[in-house]
């Protein structure tokens, strides 16, 4: 890198970390094959691709993933849960500053065991874990877990979705029925 980098910087060029960026950046195909798009203010308010308001149950508001990625409304992108059986473990602050896994997360994302798709949360500080399962009841729990939270949304809901890969975790959704059982 350039003597003139600062010391934290992780790239040497503007391209190096946009390239670096994009590589992370990838939603499984199981999320990005379904219109459930929206896009979502900076403060999390469902929005259409045109800037309108959009709901987590109305599907004349959604969209597919190539028309809500090109849009420019808003601050980022939104997908919808509406009780198929695509599941979103929403593990709240688990993330230090250096990006160290809370030791209640990990048990999480150890029972996952790189079988799902594991994404950071557009705060930084947390992660989503997506998959397959059902959750009794219907639409969401939150849940304490040790000194954590775990929010489980199966229906009715939207999360803000980064792309932002966290580790190594596999581009597809596995089946997470065992490890919502076992928060339940």
């Amino acid at each position: 890198m350039p003597i003139t980098a600062r010391a934290h910087a992780k790239s040497c060029s503007a391209r190096c970390r946009q390239r670096r960026s994009r590589a992370r950046r990838t939603i499984p195909a199981e999320l990005t094959s379904r219109p459930r798009w929206i896009r979502r203010t900076a403060r999390k308010v469902p929005i259409t691709v045109h800037g309108e308001a959009a709901s987590s149950t109305d599907p004349s508001t959604w969209s597919r993933y190539r028309d809500a990625a090109a849009s420019s409304a808003g601050a980022g992108l939104g997908f919808v849960l509406d009780g198929d059986g695509v599941v979103c473990l929403d593990l709240d602050h688990c993330l230090d500053a250096d990006g160290a896994v809370a030791g209640w997360a990990q048990n999480v994302l150890d029972a996952v065991a790189g079988s799902s798709w594991v994404e950071v949360s557009a705060s930084g500080d947390g992660l989503h874990v997506w998959g397959h399962g059902r959750l009794p009841g219907g639409a969401g729990r939150r849940l304490r877990l040790g000194d954590g939270t775990v929010e489980v949304y199966a229906t009715g809901r939207y999360i803000a979705v980064t792309g932002r890969t966290f580790g190594d975790t596999p581009q597809r959704l596995g089946d997470l029925q065992h490890v919502i059982d076992s928060l339940l």
